[in-house]
C-alpha cells in the first residue's frame, strides 16, 4: 500500500471542510483531480472513506482512523521544517487556530497582525466556532490552538489565561433601560434584536440562552460585522448583546449606551487552549507564546 503526503492533506482537507468541492479548493486542485484522489485512496484502502450527500460529505469509521494517523504524519512533518529552518533563513510554517466569535471580532486582529508582521514566513487558518467546538477541534487535532471562552468544557486540555470577555447588552441613547444599571437577559428576549450571522458563534450562544429562558430571539436583521451591529442599534433598530471590548471601543461613535447583564454566563474569560504544548510545531508555538505575551 502506497500512501501519498498530498493525498493525505487532501483528505484533511476534505474532512474539516465537509465538502470535497471546498477541500479540493484548499488544496488548490480542480474538483476533478480531487475526486480522483480520493477515488484512488479509497481503492488503495480497500474502504470507503467518505459518505457522499447533498449537504456534503462525512467520515466512516475507516476515514476517522485515517484521518488520525494523517494528522500524526502532518504534525511531524511540520515539526521536521520547523526544526530544519532554523538553520536557514527564518521558520516557515502554518498555524491552524480555532476562536470564538469575542476573540475573532475584538481581541485578536491586532494581535494577530502584529505575529504576522514579525513572522513573515508563516501563515495563519483562522476560523470562527462556538468554544465547544473550539474545545473538540483542539482535543480532535483539527487546530493547533484554540481561543475560547472558559465556560466551555476545557478538560483534558491545557488552558492558559488570555482575556476577561463580558458581555453586555446595548441599546439607543433613547432607549427605556438606557439609564438602568443592570439587566437579565430573559427580561430582553421581547426586544427586536440585531444579531451576528446565524452560523456565528455568537448567535448559538445567544440562541442557546434564549431556549433556556423558553423563548426564541426576534432578530431583525442578521450582520457578520460586530461594528455594523453597534451602528445599528445606535441608529434605534434594536438592541443586541455584544462583547464589552466592543463598547468600549464604538460606544462613543455608535450612539450606543451599555446595559451591564447579570446573568452568570455573560461574565466569563477568554482563555487559550492546546493539547500539549511541547508537541506544538515550531510555528504554533511561537504563535502560542506571541498571545501568552498579549494576555491581559
Amino acid at each position: 500500500m502506497r500512501l501519498d503526503l498530498i493525498d493525505l492533506q487532501l483528505f484533511l482537507h476534505i474532512r474539516d471542510a465537509g465538502s470535497i468541492t471546498a477541500g479540493a479548493r484548499r488544496s488548490h486542485m480542480t474538483l476533478a483531480s480531487a475526486s480522483e484522489r480520493i477515488r484512488g485512496l479509497e481503492d488503495a484502502l480497500g474502504e470507503p472513506l467518505l459518505i457522499r450527500n447533498r449537504r456534503g460529505v462525512v467520515e466512516t469509521p475507516a476515514g476517522r482512523t485515517l484521518a488520525h494517523h494523517a494528522r500524526l504524519v502532518t504534525q511531524q512533518l511540520e515539526h521536521l521544517k520547523g526544526e530544519l529552518s532554523q538553520y536557514g533563513n527564518g521558520v516557515r510554517g502554518h498555524v491552524r487556530l480555532r476562536a470564538n466569535a469575542a476573540a475573532v471580532s475584538e481581541h485578536l486582529p491586532e494581535v494577530l497582525a502584529d505575529f504576522l508582521v514579525a513572522h513573515p514566513l508563516v501563515s495563519l487558518d483562522v476560523h470562527e466556532h462556538t468554544s465547544a467546538e473550539i474545545a473538540h477541534g483542539v482535543r480532535t487535532g483539527m487546530c493547533d490552538i484554540g481561543v475560547a471562552s472558559d465556560a466551555a468544557d476545557l478538560q483534558g486540555l491545557a488552558v492558559l489565561p488570555f482575556r476577561a470577555d463580558r458581555l453586555v447588552l446595548i441599546v439607543p441613547k433613547d432607549h427605556p433601560l438606557a439609564d438602568g444599571p443592570a439587566a437579565r437577559f430573559a427580561d430582553v428576549l421581547d426586544e427586536p434584536f440585531i444579531g451576528q450571522a446565524e452560523q456565528g458563534a455568537m448567535a448559538a450562544l445567544l440562541t442557546h440562552h434564549a431556549r433556556l429562558a423558553g423563548k426564541t430571539l426576534a432578530y431583525r436583521v442578521r450582520l457578520d460585522s460586530m461594528d455594523a451591529i453597534c451602528r445599528m442599534v445606535g441608529r434605534g433598530a434594536g438592541v443586541a448583546v455584544v462583547p464589552e471590548a466592543a463598547v468600549r471601543r464604538m460606544g462613543r461613535a455608535a450612539g450606543i449606551r451599555r446595559v451591564r447583564l447579570i446573568d452568570a454566563w455573560t461574565r466569563r474569560h477568554v482563555v487559550l487552549c492546546v493539547r500539549d504544548p511541547d508537541q506544538l510545531t515550531l510555528p504554533a508555538r511561537q504563535m502560542l507564546d506571541h498571545l501568552r505575551a498579549h494576555a491581559r
